[in-house]
């Protein structure tokens, strides 16, 4: 060709930039995000006052000894996708594998955006405080002003992202340890420690009330494995993504307690549960900050709070947007999500794609996305990695392994054991829309292996 130079043109390709500290603020900012800012009442209303703490703590049980299966996963195997990889790898890439990286893809359609759009929920929660009397139709548009402020930073280099992202986590420190240090100021054990009558009963409503708090409780910590999402681009993984998952998982459980005990301990939980009895609940960090402090600076806290929000949206957009780039890079979804922009090496079809999603996800009420995105999100996702890591351990003992679980299988079986509680104590028919949401992602994956003649109805063209 005319000018050709004989030099090859590099193709587009994903940078590892992200070192341990940008890596861990990723899930910080993630994990903190706007969640215990609204969902403290929710949280409450659940078991009918401050005994609800105990979901959370329950929640955090859960949380760690998944993080391990995360770590090793994600230390093994770093790569753009997360659970994708992971349970293609697990169960066989010809066979069980695609069935389960399907499925994991589909449910993700869903729930990835549902947890984006909780993000962008709580942000219009809370700026009802500086926006009096803000209207249904006026969230809706906050919701959508917000969304696409989110893709258009999020529409650029990696570079640059991980700039972005410890400055967010800046602000997100800065907001909760103003109210921890707040709180511990005007701290009261007798408001938070007044307990109704019979909180310890331990009966069948008590076990119900207990998982619910505990969803709402793992729905706050979600985002302790957001970095293995973007496996591809981070510096030494195998050191980086285990530390910043142990890191950010501890870091955040401590900031939770002293957030919780903080509200609590100053807001009377009777002024705010339940929680959909009192309108003011959506914004009760700005309540607290005004009992203490006056309106003004509450308000001043209330932007910091709106700052946390767009931080973890931010977040989760980033992580969430390379899973179906992953996906359709192998072949498991459609091609248009696994091309990179030519010239600032982004997955920039998914990134639009999932925004888009985000966005009218954020229409709902914040209960329905949280309990949809969780229930979702159990079966395949969480309960199929830990049953995953042990096939791994069993078929491929020889894999390169740099974290290697401790204790193991202890704490596997106890993740298990903890997802199994969360989804048994769920409501009825949010278990069947989970359920019946992954039926017809069989459905859909037995007709599209038919059409492209791939396992189960052609082994030979699944194997090449």
């Amino acid at each position: 060709m005319p000018g050709d130079t004989g030099t090859p043109v590099e193709q587009p390709h994903l940078v590892r930039r992200f070192s341990l500290l940008p890596a861990t603020a990723l899930n910080m900012t993630n994990m903190i995000g706007v969640g215990p800012f609204i969902t403290i009442p929710l949280l409450m209303s659940a078991m009918g006052g401050p005994q609800a703490m105990l979901g959370w703590i329950v929640a955090l049980v859960i949380v760690i000894c998944d993080g391990m299966v995360w770590s090793e996963l994600g230390a093994a195997m770093p790569g753009s996708g997360g659970s994708f990889n992971y349970l293609r790898e697990a169960f066989g890439r010809a066979r069980f594998g695609r069935l389960m990286g399907f499925l994991f893809v589909w449910q993700f359609v869903l729930s990835g955006p549902l947890e984006i759009a909780s993000g962008y929920i709580g942000f219009a929660a809370y700026s009802g405080y500086i926006w009096k009397g803000l209207t249904r139709t006026g969230t809706i548009v906050l919701v959508t002003v917000v969304g696409l402020i989110n893709i258009v930073l999020l529409y650029r280099r990696i570079q640059s992202l991980a700039k972005i992202t410890v400055s967010l986590w800046a602000g997100t420190l800065v907001t909760v340890l103003a109210v921890i240090v707040t709180g511990a100021m005007h701290f009261d054990s007798r408001i938070a420690f007044d307990f109704p009558p019979g909180a310890f009963n331990f009966s069948l409503g008590f076990f119900l009330g207990l998982g619910a708090a505990a969803r709402i409780g793992i729905y706050d910590y979600l985002g302790y494995y957001d970095v293995c999402y973007i496996g591809d681009e981070v510096r030494d993984p195998g050191r980086v993504i285990p530390r910043s998952i142990l890191i950010s998982t501890a870091a955040v459980a401590a900031i939770y307690l002293g957030i919780n005990l903080s509200i609590i301990g100053v807001v009377p939980w009777r002024e705010f549960v339940p929680a959909a009895a009192h309108p003011e609940s959506s914004f009760v960090v700005s309540t607290f900050m005004q009992k203490i402090y006056g309106s003004r600076v509450a308000t001043i806290f209330t932007l910091l709070v709106l700052w946390t929000a767009f931080g973890s949206v931010f977040a989760l957009l980033l992580g969430y947007s390379r899973i179906p780039f992953a996906a359709a890079q192998s072949g498991y979804f459609f091609r248009a999500f696994g091309r990179l922009h030519p010239t600032k090496d982004f997955p920039y079809v998914s990134l639009l794609v999932l925004g888009a999603i985000s966005i009218v996800a954020g229409f709902f009420s914040l209960g329905t996305v949280i309990d949809a995105l969780i229930v979702t999100r159990i079966l395949v996702q969480f309960m199929g990695q830990v049953v995953g890591l042990m096939l791994l351990r069993r078929h491929a003992p020889d894999m390169p392994r740099p974290y290697r679980m401790w204790l193991y299988p202890l704490p596997a079986l106890m993740a298990v054991l903890g997802w199994i509680f969360v989804f048994a104590t769920t409501q009825l028919e949010v278990i069947l829309f989970g359920v019946g949401v992954l039926a017809l992602g069989c459905v859909a994956f037995l007709v599209w292996s038919w059409r492209t003649e791939r396992w189960p109805f052609g082994l030979e063209q699944a194997i090449s």
